[in-house]
């Protein structure tokens, strides 16, 4: 009997020190790797693919792998844009419309682990333009991209209302006191992104979220594990 209590509390002790623990969220809400290996092993689809394997033509900006961020520090190692499977696609049948218009992708961020996400709220917690760690965010689960577009021929940024990660009032998908060019760029993105089943984040026009996020569990993997 001593035997088996003395590995009862070895075992207990060992996943109790490798379980991550979380102030703002019960734990059993959000998948580490191991969880979402077996997650994927499940269902396919919920795998976190790299975006620019299957959309080649995208470009990448990914802010949070610099210092050019409202946080003005390096939150990722590696300048690398993952989404789930399903939301990868999408973001493929988008390219292809977008180039039949001498247009592109540029993506700033997808993928974002929830440990990322707690760093962003810790900063500033204006919940209008950063996830409440209480819930998780969209990004968290693999299924929100922010992007804007690119000419093709010269590869800039068409103008837009705000940079990206604008706190401004002007950021909104629907302020109104802007260019007609402004506004009509906005329009053109947001209509593309609909039609290939993306729903804007009335905040942040840059911000789209895959209308099947709901069935994707909420993660915190490191760019490295994948």
């Amino acid at each position: 009997m001593r035997s088996y209590l003395v590995a009862l509390i070895f075992i207990t002790t060992a996943i109790n020190a490798s379980a991550q623990h979380y102030k703002y969220i019960d734990s059993t809400k959000i998948s580490g790797t191991a969880r979402y290996k077996r997650q994927v092993k499940t269902n396919p689809d919920k795998q976190l693919v790299e975006i620019k394997q299957y959309v080649p033509a995208v470009v990448l900006d990914i802010r949070y792998a610099t210092t050019n961020n409202f946080m003005h520090r390096r939150m990722y190692q590696q300048p690398k844009a993952y989404a789930r499977l399903p939301v990868v696609k999408a973001l493929q049948l988008v390219e292809a419309d977008l180039q039949t218009r001498g247009l592109g992708l540029k993506i700033y961020d997808a993928y974002r682990p929830y440990s990322v996400t707690v760093k962003f709220y810790e900063m500033t917690s204006d919940t209008n333009f950063v996830a409440n760690p209480r819930n998780g965010s969209k990004h968290n689960r693999g299924c929100a991209i922010d992007l804007s577009l690119i000419d093709l021929k010269t590869g800039k940024e068409l103008d837009m209302p705000t940079g990206f990660d604008s706190f401004s009032k002007k950021a909104s998908a629907n302020y109104p006191e802007l260019s007609q060019q402004k506004l009509n760029n906005r329009q053109l993105l947001k209509a593309v992104m609909q039609a290939h089943g993306f729903t804007v984040l009335p905040t942040e026009w840059w911000h789209f979220d895959f209308n099947g996020w709901a069935g994707y569990e909420l993660l915190d993997i490191p760019f490295s594990a994948l």
